[in-house]
């Protein structure tokens, strides 16, 4: 029997962005960060995590949205299906869960944000949960970018004007 496990496939809803993935796992986890929970409009959003080098996008790159000054996220640029996290600076990235073909075949370990995760919508599975403020290497990546003392997270970014500032009123057509 071999150790390798085989390819896995996804993309987004409209089938424009496609993508082949090699982890050498699968499990995934849940994020509850706020900035999760905006991105995917859901209470969490469910992500793997894999090398850069173990994605291949297949009908070129997703689109991306520079979602703090140190991170990004992808998505299609049509349809609008969130597809990825990663650090501008890091080797891995996490790729959605619900973009795969066969989300079944991985299987979650664990919540991460737990701090802002929302009580209602969270049923008690068992898996073990994190806090973002008690990953170092998270917070020194928030420090360096915004300041000694910013705290990871949805706050700081608008807080900083960032990209994540809050929307200008949509405007009215004179018709």
């Amino acid at each position: 029997m071999s150790d390798t496990l085989p390819p896995l496939s996804g993309g987004c809803l409209c089938g424009r962005v496609r993508y082949a993935a090699t982890p050498t796992h699968r499990d995934g986890y849940y994020c509850h960060c706020r900035m999760c929970q905006l991105a995917f409009g859901n209470t969490r959003a469910a992500f793997f995590n894999l090398r850069k080098d173990q994605v291949r996008w297949l009908n070129g790159p997703p689109a991306y949205y520079a979602s703090s000054k140190i991170a990004r996220r992808g998505f299609c640029g049509h349809c609008g299906t969130p597809l990825s996290f990663e650090f501008l600076d890091g080797e891995n990235l996490d790729l959605s869960i619900g973009s795969l073909d066969a989300p079944g075949e991985l299987r979650p370990t664990e919540h991460f944000g737990v701090e802002t995760r929302i009580a209602a919508w969270h049923v008690d599975d068992g898996l073990p949960g994190s806090r973002l403020d008690a990953n170092a290497g998270i917070v020194q990546r928030w420090r360096m970018a915004y300041g000694e003392g910013a705290e990871p997270g949805l706050d700081t970014v608008r807080q900083a004007g960032g990209t994540m500032a809050a929307p200008s009123p949509a405007k009215k057509d004179s018709a």
